[in-house]
């Protein structure tokens, strides 16, 4: 019996008093959108692990962040672990002021999203957005963006769209998160500029020698982009699922959690979901935490994992 079978046996406890009752049929099965970002699919991923073994069935579908916020509205979704915010205000507020998506939890509180330029540009003075059109011809006169529809692309599109900045001669480049580091990783190899989107936490920040740019706050909100990542959820999923809402709203990480989760994947182990079963058997600790009043689906008290109770330390 390996490590990972063992403690997950030891995960609920039988007792004959204080159990909840078993929530909604509907709650059973767990819709999880993926955008593809490896944050979040890392993210995703662990969260997956945990429901599973507390008697949940799980479903994970590939959508782009528009397609993932209309499916939340209209109740095709349940959770979304990667609402980053401000960025995609745009996309999620009138639903979340209309009740039709309901945030959860702040799921890591202290990240960034904005504009970056290799070290080069840097050095020579790109230091701001009202930089960037002052050196088209060594940019190539672009900017290098992740998947169609993703919210830090449109706002790109409309600052070219509007000759904000002066970009109006730019052009934006949409790829994946790998195909946009793949451009900039091959710039960077030939010594070439480039301005890109970047973010953390992402192993990108120690892989690439990069600078945030400063005078985006219209855009990526003040001080470089600073935001924070949300656990969202479909309209009334609280009230109507509260077990795995008190687990979604325990369930937070950190910067460095999500960076050994990421590199595991980027650096060449493309399993997610061996990578995501090793961090949570070396996490014994975070996981009993996630798992502080919750109970299995069946309504069956959780005691702990690894041998702990929630919340004890070794």
């Amino acid at each position: 019996m390996n490590r990972f079978t063992h403690w997950l046996l030891a995960l609920t406890l039988l007792s004959s008093s204080g159990l909840q009752a078993a929530e909604a049929a509907r709650c059973e099965l767990v819709r999880l959108p993926d955008v593809g970002w490896t944050d979040i699919t890392m993210t995703t991923a662990v969260a997956r692990l945990v429901l599973g073994e507390i008697g949940y069935r799980t479903q994970i579908k590939r959508m782009s962040l528009p397609e993932t916020y209309l499916a939340l509205a209209e109740g095709r979704m349940d959770v979304f672990l990667g609402n980053w915010m401000p960025a995609q205000s745009d996309l999620v507020q009138p639903h979340l002021d209309s009740g039709r998506i309901e945030k959860l939890q702040t799921n890591l509180p202290t990240v960034r999203y904005t504009l970056a330029v290799l070290a080069p540009g840097y050095e020579a003075g790109l230091r701001d957005f009202a930089d960037i059109h002052r050196f088209k011809e060594q940019l190539g006169s672009q900017i290098f963006g992740i998947e169609p529809g993703n919210e830090g692309n449109q706002m790109i599109k409309g600052m070219i769209r509007d000759n904000t900045f002066g970009l109006g001669g730019f052009k934006l480049v949409e790829s994946s998160e790998n195909g946009m580091l793949n451009h900039v990783e091959r710039a960077q190899r030939l010594g070439k500029w480039a301005v890109f989107l970047g973010w953390e936490p992402h192993p990108m920040n120690e892989r690439l020698r990069m600078n945030y740019l400063a005078g985006g706050d219209d855009y990526f909100g003040p001080d470089y982009g600073a935001a924070q990542v949300n656990t969202v959820a479909r309209g009334g999923f609280s009230g109507e699922c509260p077990n795995l809402a008190r687990l979604f709203r325990n369930m937070t990480f950190t910067i460095a959690a999500e960076n050994q989760l990421m590199s595991a994947v980027l650096e060449g182990n493309t399993n997610r979901r061996r990578v995501a079963k090793a961090w949570i058997e070396d996490n014994p600790q975070t996981i009993a935490t996630w798992l502080e009043g919750v109970t299995h689906r069946s309504g069956t008290p959780i005691s702990g994992i690894f041998g702990l109770s929630p919340g004890q330390t070794r």
